[in-house]
């Protein structure tokens, strides 16, 4: 048994309810000053101003005690949206985009997403273990604590289990929590272009019932969009994962309006993502089922593109998270706080909104409010120390990271 005290510091954190935060509670958030945190076994046993915590401890009640000098302490980040399971980076890609090549011209010489697949399939699964590995503890560095990961890069059977055995080597050698999302329905292979549905009968009838018996997948996501998977073949990928166990996630609205947001509330998925162009009718239709959008501002930014609705949402009730969206073409970012800051200085989300999509909402979106997101009797002790007296700091200190360090269970990880 293992007890530790983390003292002398400014406690910021979400309020823990029974559904995720929206609206008027999308910014709810409770600070302690001079605030203390005591731990046994990796859970927060005791949680309040510091008299209130000490009251009653004994020098051998306390394994390990440490003084936060008054640094503002926050829950770890939760990151519920990446791509960070891949074999190769596209930097020439980006600098061509820059330069003003159009993806399709980038897509007809062999890259974009196509370039991804074919670097994961020429790959070994030692290879793209390292490869992720290296990432995922750079995303941990940065104060993320708890990670989902697709896979994606296969888009053939046997290359996406191999992406997805990768990832739970990483949910079991790293620190981090990973929720392992299948992502198989991530682009239509150029072999089945002119036949698109025949790949979805693939996804349907081979892929999805061999992902469910390999059982490490907990979720399916499906990329909705012109070009890509249609709202029909979309409902039906979901639909026949939901057979199978698998709970739902989707890709929706990112360039055009085509009615992914709807399909996310119809199908109960527990969250969207993207949301760029999502229209107010289908954004409301998501705020009466709940579903978290989940939020890609470095995204955006990467592809100079308009920021997603964020305070629109907000005054519709839709709960706000924030991701990184970490992967090799798009947005080749593991950094919670840079995502946070662009949150805060481009979606004109508040401070206190941004910490709940970062953590407690976050959560939810992957399932795990009940452990971790929030810094409550019960949970997990999996929290950040700031260089700065409040979250403020994360959006004020830019282009840096005030994470000064890392507390997965009680235990500096980073």
């Amino acid at each position: 048994m293992i007890t530790s005290l983390f003292r002398n510091a400014t406690i910021v954190t979400p309020e823990s309810k029974d559904s995720p935060l929206s609206g008027k509670d999308q910014g709810k958030v409770n600070t302690i000053s001079h605030g203390a945190i005591y731990c046994r076994n990796g859970l927060i046993e005791k949680i309040g101003e510091e008299g209130y915590v000490l009251e009653g401890l004994s020098f051998r009640d306390v394994d390990m005690e440490i003084d936060c000098q008054g640094c503002c302490l926050i829950p770890g980040f939760v990151d519920p949206h990446t791509h960070i399971c891949f074999a190769a980076r596209r930097e020439k890609e980006f600098a061509l985009r820059l330069a003003g090549t159009p993806y399709l011209d980038i897509l007809k010489a062999g890259g974009g997403i196509l370039s991804s697949v074919q670097a994961v399939k020429e790959a070994s699964e030692e290879e793209l273990f390292q490869t992720t590995l290296e990432n995922v503890l750079s995303a941990l560095s940065f104060g993320t604590t708890t990670i989902e990961i697709k896979s994606g890069y296969g888009l053939e059977t046997e290359t996406e289990l191999k992406m997805l055995r990768v990832i739970r080597r990483i949910q079991q050698e790293t620190p981090l929590d990973v929720a392992i999302t299948f992502m198989g329905a991530h682009a239509i292979p150029e072999e089945y272009k002119e036949a698109p549905d025949t790949f979805v009968n693939i996804l349907t009838n081979e892929m999805i019932p061999a992902v469910a018996e390999q059982g490490i997948a907990e979720f399916c996501d499906v990329f909705c969009e012109e070009g890509v998977f249609t709202i029909e073949q979309s409902r039906k990928i979901l639909q026949a994962a939901q057979k199978y166990g698998l709970k739902s996630r989707i890709h929706a609205d990112e360039v055009h309006d085509t009615g992914g947001a709807g399909l996310a509330a119809e199908l109960q998925t527990v969250s969207a993502e993207h949301l760029l162009a999502a229209s107010e009718e289908n954004l409301k239709a998501m705020a009466q089922g709940k579903v978290i959008a989940n939020l890609l501002p470095a995204t955006a930014y990467s592809l100079r593109k308009p920021y997603a609705p964020a305070r629109r949402m907000i005054e519709l009730d839709v709960p706000v998270a924030l991701a990184t969206d970490c992967n090799p073409g798009s947005c080749f970012t593991e950094s919670m706080p840079f995502v946070f800051g662009l949150a805060v200085m481009n979606m004109n989300m508040t401070v206190e909104e941004a910490l709940v999509a970062s953590t407690i909402n976050a959560a939810w979106s992957l399932g795990m409010e009940d452990r971790i997101g929030s810094l409550t009797v019960g949970k997990q002790a999996d929290f950040l120390l700031l260089d700065g007296e409040s979250p403020a700091i994360l959006a004020y200190h830019a282009g840096v990271s005030p994470v000064i360090s890392v507390y997965k269970k009680g235990i500096l990880v980073a």
